[in-house]
């Protein structure tokens, strides 16, 4: 027959706190701190950096003063940039002189042939609506002289009631 694993555990094991005095846990234990509270200050977004023309020729002039070695690293770290930024921008002001050094829009560029078509349909649409509110105004001046009714000119005040 066998026998419970904890049973026969117990009788191989000897008792370790046999005449040993028993603690409670609160008087062993250290306190319990409460966690931090939470850090209340705000981190910011990261942005993508925007340099004017201004100061991408100015920071172009300053890396083309650089002649000695270390320089030209010690300038891109203090302005926070890359040499891939001084390439561009050496070849848009090769290209295109100082107003290639200007922000360039991004996105798809709007089409003047497209835009002209969309406003001259907006156009015809806000004169057919003209031509109906003139029509319908001529029909309510023949309905009230019909009735006999008068309608208040254009000077009159229409808030005296």
């Amino acid at each position: 027959m066998e026998q419970d694993p904890v049973k026969r555990l117990k009788q191989t094991v000897p008792d370790v706190t046999a005449g040993t005095p028993v603690v409670p846990i609160k008087e062993v234990s250290a306190p319990v701190q409460a966690p931090p509270p939470p850090n209340p200050e705000v981190v910011p977004i990261a942005r993508r950096r925007r340099f004017s023309s201004r100061e991408k020729a100015r920071i172009l002039d300053a890396a083309a003063a650089c002649k000695e070695q270390g320089q030209l690293g010690a300038l891109l770290r203090k302005e926070g940039i890359y040499a891939s930024h001084l390439s561009k921008w050496r070849k848009a002001l090769r290209q295109s002189g100082r107003a290639g050094l200007g922000d360039k829009r991004r996105g798809p560029k709007p089409d003047p042939a497209l835009q002209l078509q969309k406003l001259q349909r907006q156009n015809l649409v806000l004169q057919e609506r003209l031509v109906r509110a003139e029509t319908i105004i001529d029909i309510q001046k023949k309905v009230s002289t019909l009735l006999g009714l008068s309608l208040p000119s254009a000077g009159d005040d229409r808030s005296s009631s």
